[in-house]
């Protein structure tokens, strides 16, 4: 079981790159589902096909799906529609906008997160191939389960607690509509359905990230910034796709400087990434539109190698046992020293990159450990923890080689 991630900045190409990619491992025998969790879907257009909120095959071995959080809401958060449109009609917002208010912002991250889970789940699929909204909603994605897990298991319980007690006092009070135990309920029930949604996309056997760019500055820097925000989350990242190259074929003068120009992106690119795979992709003289134009694309990207498999292996977060303690690695590519902020709580370590946090939930070997140290250099950030007492009594070792 595979699980492939396509996200980059919006323009550069991912959809074609996903779609691409999904046929190529339906063509290697593979069975193989896209889905794009992305509100402007292009799926169906880069496809040329007609693709709706539920799987619809599209070549042998190969279907696809584009998400209706609208109908998503109704089938799954029925009880929690019903009552925000009950909301917005009490504040006066009727018909067709109270339905669309009735919408929250980010559902599609979490329908989204629900069909991959499904698909994984069924055993009917091989290969899940995911066309991500643009990097910042492609973080929110995958920032959902530590987010979600965090608001369940911390305040959700005390909120649906306290309301209990507060919505009969409101509904004497007030005519707004308090949400009853069935909304609390149903929220619960739609949560245990991502129950090990974040164990599946950080398993690196099962689940890889792949970074789409063009041999452009910003994008590039995009690039960067959402590969350091991934390895915080613990997302792998197995390979880069260098999109829309100009191919050696133009000769034309007026294009020497952008292909100068693109040769040094793409040598950052390289430089930067490393280890990970750059692949390459040129510019394509028409529309990357139709199953033959994508299969032509999918060989001409991958060339040998298996679309479908592990491009590259890597540890974001792993602990290691030092003679004075412990020693946490987080890898944060490009990270820098002005956007970072550590602390502590509890068992928590807080871990602040940019706008982006996220609490570590350490180890039991760490959580009763204070943290002695911290650095951060070439891309990784190592937080000591001080060996406690026992530990320290329990290493002659180290005293019978000094004898010596």
């Amino acid at each position: 079981m595979r699980i492939l991630l396509f996200t980059g900045k919006g323009g550069v190409g991912k959809t074609t790159t996903a779609a691409a990619t999904a046929l190529r491992c339906a063509d290697a025998g593979l069975r193989t589902i896209v889905l794009s969790t992305d509100p402007a879907h292009s799926l169906a257009d880069a496809f040329d096909v007609e693709l709706g909120p539920r799987p619809h095959q599209i070549a042998e071995g190969l279907w696809g799906q584009q998400l209706d959080a609208g109908e998503r809401m109704e089938e799954a958060w029925g009880e929690i529609q019903h009552w925000l449109r009950d909301v917005f009609e009490w504040a006066g917002v009727e018909g067709i906008e109270a339905e669309e208010l009735a919408v929250i912002p980010g559902l599609d991250e979490i329908f989204g997160l629900s069909d991959i889970k499904a698909y994984a789940d069924s055993g009917e699929w091989d290969v899940v191939v995911v066309d991500c909204a643009p990097t910042a909603e492609t973080i929110r994605l995958l920032s959902l389960p530590d987010v979600l897990s965090w608001y369940m298991d911390r305040i959700f319980p005390a909120s649906r607690r306290m309301n209990r007690v507060v919505s009969p006092i409101l509904a004497r009070v007030t005519s707004l509509p308090v949400a009853g135990d069935e909304v609390f309920g149903s929220a619960r029930r739609f949560y245990d359905r991502l129950d090990g949604v974040r164990e599946l996309l950080t398993d690196p056997a099962i689940t890889s990230v792949r970074l789409v760019v063009n041999p452009e500055r910003m994008v590039i820097a995009e690039a960067r910034r959402t590969y350091t925000y991934l390895s915080l989350f613990g997302y792998r990242v197995d390979a880069v796709v260098a999109n829309r190259l100009l191919p050696d074929e133009v000769r034309d003068p007026w294009f020497d400087t952008w292909k100068a120009l693109h040769a040094e992106h793409l040598a950052s690119i390289e430089e930067g990434f490393a280890p990970l795979p750059v692949l390459r992709a040129q510019l394509a003289g028409d529309e990357l539109v139709g199953i033959e134009r994508l299969r032509a694309f999918g060989a001409a990207l991958y060339g040998d190698l298996d679309a479908a498999g592990v491009l590259h292996e890597g540890e974001p977060m792993r602990v290691v046992r030092k003679p004075t303690g412990y020693e946490l690695t987080i890898e944060l590519p490009f990270a820098d020293r002005d956007d970072l902020e550590l602390g502590r709580r509890d068992d928590e370590l807080l871990v602040r990159v940019g706008p982006y946090r996220r609490a570590v939930v350490l180890p039991d070997s760490l959580r009763r450990r204070t943290v002695s140290a911290a650095t951060l250099r070439d891309g990784r950030l190592k937080v000591t923890f001080a060996a406690d007492q026992h530990e320290e009594r329990s290493t002659p070792k180290r005293k019978t080689a000094r004898g010596r």
